[in-house]
């Protein structure tokens, strides 16, 4: 409130509160921006849906396949306008749409390989628990996710001088496999038209953190690879050449791949403008789907998510993308299917 007050001085009508709840049972809300750490997005989205308010979602959307799921289904029954904050969509010099472009129109002919290049898989979190300092409501940090004590590295004690690191621990959210992994799988299904499909199986590596295949019914494979180079983003192989494309920039081998101009007849993708947020609030007014429909992330998530039960497991797994389902592997189902804790539960 205080950065609100010296922006906008002491009647800008801003209010505060402890619980997201008493903000949802405000009608004259029309809209919410969901900005919480991972472990929380799909509770609160589901919550704001059934309250008939328009969501825009941080990535990755949910943390496990049950949460994704839930919050389609949410967002569908209310006829909500619901955009995930996949915004390579629309921004970055328009370099992933133009990799989209040109994929779909065969610039490298038939690809059935694409790398993504981001960060480990999610672990296991065994922080030690410590002394709570005041002004901290643990239990309301935790919400739905597995009952813990209270660390400082979770749930920073001053948020501005300290970056938490609940991203890294599986309870809360999907390591940097989810964290940037929900944006360059996102390009990634884009691209190959599988925005709202999942693999049929997932191949984990014996070892290590990179490596994992996840291989779709059509026989493309997505393959996940730990990496700092930043133009490794994604990297997609065809018969007939290579693109790469990252947020600093696109190129191919051949380069007239990505460098030559687009024909009459060519597909395109619609022109929806060069900010992500302006695309939400359009589709509010008009009531369109948005460029990163709610699901399009929530599939996003779910690819992120059976990589990382992949990791986890480490050995191969058969999923069903029409039943969202490992068939008879109970200990795979159950990592897939968590349901949250207390009061946030998924119904």
């Amino acid at each position: 409130m205080g950065m609100v007050q010296e922006r906008y001085g002491p009647n800008h009508g801003c209010k505060a509160y402890d619980d997201f709840r008493e903000l949802l049972e405000d009608k004259s809300i029309d809209a919410v921006v969901i900005g919480t750490p991972d472990h929380w997005h799909a509770m609160s989205a589901i919550m704001a849906a059934d309250s008939k308010k328009d969501i825009y979602c941080e990535k990755p959307l949910t943390v496990t396949v049950r949460a994704a799921l839930e919050t389609v289904k949410a967002a569908q029954r209310n006829n909500i306008v619901f955009q995930v904050g996949s915004q390579q969509r629309t921004e970055f010099g328009g370099h992933f749409r133009r990799a989209v472009e040109c994929i779909r129109n065969g610039r490298i002919g038939k690809v059935n390989k694409v790398k993504i290049g981001v960060g480990a898989p999610a672990i296991a979190c065994d922080l030690p628990a410590e002394a709570r300092p005041d002004g901290i409501d643990w239990e309301m940090w935790q919400g739905p996710a597995p009952d813990r004590g209270f660390n400082k590295i979770l749930c920073p004690i001053d948020v501005n001088r300290h970056f938490p690191q609940w991203r890294r621990y599986r309870d809360y959210a999907g390591g940097g496999l989810s964290d940037m992994g929900a944006h360059h799988f996102d390009i990634a299904k884009w691209a190959m038209n599988l925005d709202e499909t999942t693999p049929v199986k997932i191949v984990p590596t014996k070892e290590g953190q990179s490596g994992l295949r996840l291989v779709y019914s059509n026989g493309v494979e997505f393959i996940h690879e730990s990496t700092k180079d930043r133009f490794k983003d994604c990297v997609f192989y065809g018969s007939e050449g290579t693109i790469f494309v990252a947020r600093g920039g696109i190129s191919a081998d051949p380069k007239t791949a990505v460098n030559s101009p687009f024909g009459k007849n060519d597909w395109r993708l619609p022109d929806i403008g060069k900010s992500h947020r302006r695309n939400w609030i359009d589709c509010i007014r008009s009531r369109k789907k948005p460029v990163a429909d709610v699901s399009y992330g929530a599939h996003t998530s779910i690819v992120c998510s059976l990589a990382n039960i992949g990791y986890q497991l480490r050995r191969e797994l058969d999923w069903n993308p029409e039943n969202y389902h490992f068939g008879s592997d109970k200990e795979a189902n159950a990592l897939a299917n968590r349901t949250g804790r207390g009061e946030w539960k998924y119904t």
